[in-house]
């Protein structure tokens, strides 16, 4: 005789598991394989073994089937209830059963009672919530340097949440941000998929929008030439909020790189700029000349000489003293992104005409004046003399010499007064 299922009513566990069958980032089929194993762990721990068990999974009803298998064995010859079913036992099921055939009986799970059920509850949240980890490390993992769009979910002090078009959380931290950006609830916002880790099988997707990927994005998006391979961006430096440089080439030289990045009256950088929060950018074109590099950097300056240490990354840059200030620009704003992109420590220095030079004096013949340790710490930068600490930027002497803005100032006036005697 071979073995039957009779036939009984679905047995209807929705409010069990009704929380897990509804998840958007998990297959079907890998669902039902996870809910039929959570079954099979409640079912071994009950039995001592699930081997002689069959699990039938309908996640899309919220239903399931559980059936124990067992042989037929005389009378008096049961060795493991789990397994083995008495003659006497099998025929009260179907008058017809014999000794060494199988019954399939059904099992309901739900009379196990509360603590089974609540076992089984907390065993498939936690290998769903462990697949849906998964399933959005998967998701991320291949995708940073992506723009993308999500939505607002909650503003904090510290970082935004947002989510994707499958309720995927992503957190955009204060770090991040771009200055006097504001986000609310609801609005959509872009960024570029800054990091993804996976600590402890507990993903963290990070966005930025103060990256140099974000804004290097926005232009290959805005700039079909640079899709297409006929312009390259080769550098970007960012201040965020303030202003970028670009770098850019062209193997094309039928191809003017910054007016095609650029666009008819700054058409193609405008929604870039509105995307930046009024972000000034600058587009250069690059070069491996980097003594010409530098000076296109430092632009709008005008500059007259230079000076490079390759080996060390330095480079010593002469302008006519109405060319500093804006060599330097605002904040020490343009000197820094020209250092940033073109990777060289750069230092400016007014001309100084011959008969100018020959007039200078030691900075340790005003030691009477100025204290030793400052004197030192000028020193200490490569300025030896009042003519040279004059010559270069109050921001350089704050900055580099590591000094009070009120300590440079006096030093500035003594050296000055020495002159104007």
């Amino acid at each position: 005789m071979a073995a039957t299922r009779k036939d009984a009513p679905t047995v209807s566990m929705v409010d069990t598991f009704k929380d897990f069958t509804d998840t958007k980032h998990i297959d079907r089929t890998t669902l039902v394989s996870v809910l039929e194993e959570s079954f099979r762990n409640v079912i071994a721990k009950i039995f001592g073994s699930d081997e002689n068990f069959d699990v039938i999974v309908n996640p899309d009803k919220g239903d399931f089937e559980i059936y124990r298998n067992r042989m037929v064995v005389p009378n008096g010859e049961v060795a493991d209830e789990n397994k083995e079913i008495a003659l006497s036992d099998a025929q009260k099921i179907e008058s017809d059963y014999e000794v060494g055939e199988e019954v399939s009986e059904r099992v309901d799970f739900a009379k196990f009672g509360r603590r089974a059920i609540l076992n089984l509850r907390q065993t498939l949240a936690s290998k769903i919530l462990e697949l849906e980890h998964d399933s959005l490390y998967n998701k991320y993992k291949d995708r940073v340097g992506q723009v993308i769009s999500a939505e607002v979910y909650q503003v904090w002090k510290r970082e935004v949440l947002l989510v994707d078009d499958e309720n995927n959380e992503l957190i955009l931290p204060k770090s991040e941000q771009i200055p006097n950006d504001q986000y609310r609830k609801g609005e959509t916002i872009r960024a570029v998929i800054h990091q993804v880790n996976n600590d402890n099988n507990n993903p963290k997707i990070i966005l930025s929008r103060t990256s140099p990927e974000f804004l290097r994005r926005l232009l290959e998006a805005e700039v079909p030439e640079i899709n297409d391979g006929l312009i390259t961006i080769r550098r970007v430096a960012r201040m965020p909020g303030e202003r970028a440089k670009i770098a850019v080439e062209s193997y094309d030289e039928r191809i003017d790189p910054v007016g095609a990045c650029v666009g008819v009256k700054g058409s193609r950088v405008h929604g870039i700029v509105r995307e930046l929060n009024n972000e000034n950018i600058d587009v250069i074109n690059y070069t491996s000349n980097i003594k010409l590099f530098i000076q296109r950097a430092l632009s709008p300056a005008q500059v007259s000489s230079i000076t490079v240490d390759e080996e060390n990354h330095k480079a010593e840059v002469y302008l006519k003293p109405e060319e500093v200030s804006l060599a330097i620009g605002r904040g020490g704003l343009n000197i820094k992104l020209a250092s940033m992109l073109t990777e060289y420590t750069i230092d400016v220095f007014r001309e100084v005409d011959a008969n100018e030079a020959d007039e200078d004096i030691y900075l340790d013949e005003f030691a009477d004046e100025i204290d030793q340790w400052v004197i030192d710490a000028i020193k200490g930068i490569g300025l030896d003399t009042a003519k040279a600490v004059l010559n270069a930027p109050r921001e350089m002497l704050v900055e580099k010499a590591d000094l009070e803005e009120e300590t440079v100032d006096q030093v500035i006036n003594v050296l000055k007064a020495e002159f104007e005697q």
